[in-house]
């Protein structure tokens, strides 16, 4: 071997995992840190605009809108708002034609896009377009940046054509988004009552759903909720959870819209009862030292109230008044509107009229409005970085995108203002998930290691199987996966994998380190020369994801290969870039021990049987930097370890699976891929065509009999790849739907076994193949059943799985009340209508005083 050549100058270093993760939470703390420098400068540059502006109720200006730019009418001529706007395909944003000199603007299709409050935004935010460039300037690596307003408009940097969908419409409204809400509000606690007596029949339900289904959309991970719907009884829309509160996770939501279809009108509706239902609730969860810890809210959706309900208030929320209340009115009649209007009035909560179902959106965001006031009044910037989310507009050839999000809320600095709290929006900036896997190079973990760091609302923002979990065949947990939290870390217990998880509390990095591949490194030298004449082989490829050099921070270098960029870098070409010296050092030294096996695969071809089709198709080898040698022995139509084929290649996720694979055998053994899936077939039908029936002793494993488990929320894809041991996730957590399943244990050569099919059992054998990762498996095939009859569904486990909450850390501030609060600011009413007994006058004298 030629590394014998270089033994005595290797060293072999055990890598420290405490001072790796310090390590990288100082990189990514400088990356954290560049991005909100540039969100901060676009929250000065708006409220500096804002305050030198004066509203003017009949200000004509002609916005470039992001859905009407570019359009003409039939005679040719531009469209209002769609003045020509220049767009140019830009390989940064994924070959999208954006605009880098100006941002545009997107209104939702509900709203009217001349609205003098929407204009006179527009026309303030358009300062930011300088700001918008100059962050671009400072920092190449942003992608978009934008503000979000309060009255609903979004400015959009680059500027990018929106369209609508096949109904014409554009949904998006930027303040249901998680950036938003997370960034504008603190965490709370809602209660949700919904009234379904007999008046509530017909349209007035659907527009009760409706405002129902738009409360949970203003609903993040940060907060928990409840919904009861109410009349002469109390009914909780998922019975289960009587009496607490869950996550607004995703999964949650979606649970509770499905029921919400369940709901019908009848009897008389007692408010009272539902009342002093939602108030014990909130008070008992709070004192649990769950949920928010943080504001907590009621929100009322009824036709109407025959009372105010005062006692209610003064038993429960009087003089503190923790608990906002929300009213909506639903319908036209404005009989109990007063009622409705106190109660929200006097306990600091926002009263609406909702007539048609165009009025929801509009109305349910006014209640966030109210829960920013305290912020706003502090002039509290919270720096916010949201979950892992996708981002389908930025998608490309290796799949959806996943992207974090940095915000910060925009104020109002006016004094006139200050007692309101006005809250003008929201800005912000992506950061796709690939830039922080650059600040943790996959090389320094090893196959089975892995880094993740944890926002602050304790949510994972890099993981080398997030991506992999969008993708087709890949979707082992959730097919609508929006985010993935700590708690959803696979967690291995064997010996030889983790040894190491270390946690900085910098920006909360951990780092899990695997005890064999990825615990020790080599350290050897070899000169430029030398390195760069093997690495430039025409056999050779370097990981191309990986970050060797930065060719991001400057558009001339976007265009080059990793390996273009190392060569250039090395020679003095190009001195701007930058460089990973000590991963460079090693591909270089990888590069020339390995070089030989080039002349050895050559003397195979040479020798090769004139009977092609039973010799070597393709050689390949590759190491821990991300270097493959590649040696094709049929023709050049092998298109092995492709691009395409994104398991089998080196990239910011993983090593290839064949690397992984070998790599965790045992050694002196060697590891056989058998794909199962062809042609049209999938791998269940390819294997029942072969006699291997009802779970096919589920033949990717053995031994071990076992059950995997899945919510009902998850839409079940059964793949079966090659035989080998299985990993399952340790962890137990409720579920609805048992899958029988084998795990391997390789200390068992050989087992046997009945498995239960419908009415019968089948026998079955399962053998260890010597030297090697393969198992025979023999299955009796008298008594066929399908998959589907085999699985057992838990009902029981179905209330646990919703209770259960994500493992995380609270934001670390809370800003729910401030003494400065104008509470009278409470759905456009300057006083009280309702006329509660003169006992209580002196009392809401009092609390109104506060």
């Amino acid at each position: 071997f030629k590394y014998k050549e270089y033994e005595k100058d290797v060293a072999i270093e055990e890598i420290d995992g405490l001072q790796l993760v310090k390590k990288l939470a100082k990189n990514m703390e400088e990356m954290f840190h560049k991005k909100s420098e540039a969100v901060r400068r676009l929250v000065e540059a708006a409220e500096d605009a804002y305050l030198k502006h004066e509203f003017d109720a009949d200000l004509q200006y002609e916005y470039f809108n992001a859905v009407l730019i570019n359009e003409r009418d039939e005679e040719g001529n531009y469209l209002e708002l769609g003045k020509e706007f220049i767009l140019v395909p830009n390989d940064h944003f994924n070959n999208l034609p954006v605009n880098i000199s100006l941002s545009d603007v997107q209104v939702p299709t509900n709203m009217y896009n001349k609205d003098p409050a929407i204009v006179n935004g527009v026309y303030w935010s358009e300062s930011l377009n300088k700001v918008f460039v100059d962050n671009f300037d400072r920092d190449p690596s942003l992608i978009w940046q934008y503000f979000g307003s309060a009255k609903g408009f979004f400015r959009q940097y680059p500027g990018i054509k929106w369209e609508p969908d096949e109904n014409g419409v554009i949904a998006f409204d930027c303040r249901n988004r998680k950036w938003y809400i997370q960034a504008a509000t603190s965490p709370k606690d809602v209660v949700i009552l919904v009234d379904v007596s007999g008046s509530m029949k017909g349209l007035r339900l659907t527009i009760a759903k409706q405002t129902v289904s738009s409360i949970l959309d203003t609903l993040g991970d940060d907060d928990f909720f409840n919904i009861i719907a109410y009349n002469e009884e109390l009914h909780y829309v998922e019975p289960c959870l009587n009496g607490t509160l869950v996550q607004a996770d995703r999964a949650n939501k979606e649970h509770f819209r499905e029921h919400l279809d369940k709901l019908f009108a009848k009897g008389i509706g007692m408010l009272d009862i539902a009342l002093n239902e939602a108030f014990n609730m909130l008070n008992e969860f709070n004192h649990t030292g769950q949920g928010s810890i943080c504001s907590q809210a009621i929100m009322l959706i009824t036709d109407g109230a025959v009372d105010t309900y005062d006692t209610i208030f003064a038993k429960y929320n009087w003089p503190d008044r923790k608990v906002r209340i929300f009213t909506y009115l639903i319908g036209r009649e404005a009989a109990f509107a007063d009622n409705l209007k106190w109660m929200a009035c006097a306990n600091k909560g926002f009263f609406t009229q909702i007539s048609t179902l165009a009025d929801v959106q509009e109305n349910v965001m006014e209640y966030l409005h109210v829960l920013s006031r305290p912020k706003v009044i502090d002039q509290e910037h919270d720096v916010v970085w949201t979950e892992a989310y996708i981002d389908s507009t930025l998608a490309d050839d290796q799949g959806l995108v996943l992207m974090t999000t940095v915000a910060m809320p925009v104020f109002s600095k006016q004094n006139e203002t200050r007692s309101k709290g006005i809250l003008l929006g929201v800005v912000g900036t992506d950061v796709p998930v690939k830039e922080l896997l650059k600040t943790i190079p996959k090389y320094k973990l090893g196959i089975h290691g892995y880094a993740f760091a944890i926002t602050n609302n304790g949510y994972i923002l890099t993981h080398p199987e997030l991506r992999p979990l969008y993708e087709e065949g890949k979707k082992r947990r959730k097919p609508n996966y929006s985010s993935v939290d700590l708690s959803e870390v696979e967690w291995e217990d064997r010996d030889d994998v983790v040894s190491d998880v270390c946690f900085i509390s910098l920006h909360s990095l951990g780092v899990a380190l695997s005890r064999g591949h990825g615990k020790y490194f080599f350290r050897g030298n070899v000169t430029v020369e030398e390195g760069l004449h093997d690495l430039e082989h025409p056999d050779v490829s370097l990981a191309d994801e990986w970050s060797y050099c930065n060719t991001d921070l400057h558009p001339e270098h976007r265009q080059m290969t990793q390996l273009e960029a190392i060569k250039r870098y090395l020679t003095g070409k190009e001195p701007l870039l930058q460089c990973d010296k000590e991963l460079i050092q090693e591909v270089l030294f990888d590069a020339v021990v390995s070089a030989p096996i080039e002349a050895y695969w050559t003397s195979l071809a040479l020798n090769k049987s004139e009977n092609s089709d039973k010799g070597v198709e393709v050689a390949f080898l590759g190491t821990r930097t991300g270097l493959s040698r590649i040696n094709l022995f049929v023709g050049p139509e092998q298109d092995f370890l492709t691009a395409e084929d994104k398991e089998n290649i080196f990239n910011a996720d993983h090593f290839p699976l064949w690397y992984r694979r070998a790599a965790e055998q045992i050694p002196g053994s060697f590891v056989y891929s058998i794909p199962f899936s062809t042609g049209n077939l999938t791998g269940w039908q390819k294997l029942s065509n072969i006699s291997v029936l009802c779970e096919l002793c589920n033949a990717a494993s053995h031994v071990v009999h076992n059950f995997v488990c899945c919510s009902s929320h998850v839409n079940i894809k059964m793949f079966f790849p090659v035989p080998i041991a299985q990993r399952l996730k340790q962890t137990l957590e409720p579920c609805d739907t048992e899958y029988p399943a084998f795990v391997s244990e390789r200390t068992i050569k050989e087992t046997t076994g009945n498995i239960a099919c419908d009415d019968c059992f089948k026998s079955f054998v399962i053998q260890q193949i010597p030297s090697s990762n393969l198992f025979m498996v023999v299955v009796d095939n008298e008594c066929f059943s399908s998959l589907l009859n085999c699985l057992v569904h838990n009902e029981s486990l179905k209330c646990e799985r919703l209770k259960s909450q994500k493992i995380r850390r609270r934001p670390e501030s809370c800003h729910g009340f401030h003494p400065e609060e104008n509470a009278r600011e409470c759905g456009g009413v300057s006083g009280l209508s309702a006329k509660p007994s003169l006992v209580l006058l002196p009392l809401l004298l009092k609390i109104f005083s506060r």
